[in-house]
């Protein structure tokens, strides 16, 4: 990844993604230690690309019909 590219990924905090997937920080956090969503340690918190989370989301999807 370029830092032109970086420098464009917008990062969301655990609150953020949580609000986003309509479920609790603990959960996020649970999944970012899971390796199931990826996030940078910024100090004592966790940022992840909002890219990130609209792409597991995509993924997740399940056909009920």
């Amino acid at each position: 990844m370029s830092e032109r590219q970086l420098g464009e990924v917008q990062f969301l905090t655990v609150a953020e993604v949580a609000s986003i997937m309509r479920v609790s920080k603990m959960t996020v956090y649970r999944m970012v230690h899971a390796g199931e969503l990826p996030a940078i340690r910024v100090g004592r918190s966790f940022r992840v690309p909002e890219d990130e989370v609209h792409k597991y989301l995509r993924s997740s999807f399940i056909d009920t019909a």
